[in-house]
């Protein structure tokens, strides 16, 4: 059997196969309300056989939102879609997952089709950002907030009352959204973190608003499997570095997260990233044999093979994929093939296979 269809075992979980639809964020919620376009959406990648879903990137809070289409799960009105999505995931035997997140300075655009502008908090659809300081993420932005001590400590308590909901709603991974430029890697930065306060300057003071976070969360889970998604490194000189990605999973590990989704980039504008195939497998593979943790590769893997190999290689533990999902959302199906692999299909589907 292919190391890519081998399951994956969690302490309390285990997924089929090492393939994860990773977090892509659709941009088609109603204030923050789940529709069926969400149940269809997700819906068909189980149906297509993968391991696990790990849902968009999903608000703890209106403000958390990138923007104003984003999903949320700040009110316990938007568990009763959620749990329909997951109550069918489950139904396919696969395992659903949630992308728990803030936006922070980067909130308060408009949908990409339209244009990826950040809206002002004075106009239809806009709000006032917050960041641990007041840089803009463009210049020509209105800069965010600062977010004060008693602020923050309720970005803590709003990650862990979406938890809650998490749990309720069905989801049996929670990862915790700290890449891409997002509230909490903007805490971890010092290119974004200007702070002099007990949450800025040392590695041990960028680093304790995830610490708390991860603290509060694992305290209201039993057998969820918590993850958290960094970005390995800013690709900018001053930024967060490998070293200290590597440094961070050690500590998360010993606070019970059980899987480091390994991306990098996205904070600032003037990263400079060498994109190719693999590009950011280095940082999974650093991060697993160093911090004794599991990992998730992602970035520009397209094919089973490429996959399978990676694995193969012992440089991850299970490929995350997100583009290759839109274009096919029965990507499993065709790895299986390209793979040789038996795949069992869902009976509905069984007539359609290839047996060639």
């Amino acid at each position: 059997m292919k190391t890519l269809f081998t399951p994956l075992k969690l302490r309390d979980n285990t997924l089929r196969n090492k393939i994860i639809v990773s977090p892509m964020c659709q941009y088609s919620a109603i204030d923050g309300f789940a529709t069926d376009w969400h149940l269809v959406h997700y819906g068909q990648f189980a149906i297509g056989q993968v391991g696990a879903i790990i849902q968009e990137a999903t608000a703890i809070c209106p403000e958390g939102r990138i923007t104003y289409g984003d999903l949320g799960l700040w009110s316990d009105h938007q568990i009763d879609k959620l749990k329909q999505i997951t109550t069918f995931i489950k139904s396919q035997g696969t395992v659903p997952g949630i992308q728990l997140a803030h936006a922070g300075r980067k909130a308060s655009c408009e949908k990409p089709w339209i244009s990826r502008a950040q809206i002002s908090a004075n106009e239809e659809n806009g709000w006032q950002t917050v960041a641990p300081s007041t840089i803009p993420f463009n210049v020509d932005e209105n800069p965010p907030l600062a977010l004060s001590l008693s602020e923050i400590k309720k970005v803590v308590t709003d990650f862990k009352a979406s938890a809650i909901r998490a749990v309720a709603a069905g989801y049996k991974i929670i990862e915790l959204h700290g890449a891409h430029g997002y509230l909490i890697h903007q805490f971890l930065s010092p290119l974004t973190n200007h702070r002099t306060d007990q949450y800025g300057g040392s590695f041990e003071n960028r680093t304790r608003l995830v610490v708390e976070i991860i603290k509060e969360v694992k305290s209201v889970l039993t057998t969820e499997s918590l993850w958290l998604r960094i970005s390995a490194t800013d690709w900018a000189e001053g930024g967060w570095s490998l070293d200290e990605s590597i440094k961070l999973s050690e500590i998360v590990s010993q606070l019970g997260v059980e899987l480091i989704d390994v991306s990098s980039g996205g904070l600032v504008k003037h990263q400079s990233i060498d994109i190719k195939p693999n590009y950011q497998i280095p940082f999974a593979q650093a991060i697993k044999q160093q911090a004794n943790i599991l990992v998730g590769a992602v970035g520009l893997i397209k094919t089973g093979k490429q996959a399978d190999e990676i694995l193969a290689n012992n440089q991850a533990d299970c490929i995350l994929l997100g583009r290759p999902f839109l274009r096919d959302p029965h990507f499993v199906m065709k790895a299986a093939l390209e793979l040789g692999v038996d795949l069992q299909w869902a009976n509905q589907y069984e007539r359609g296979k290839e047996t060639i």
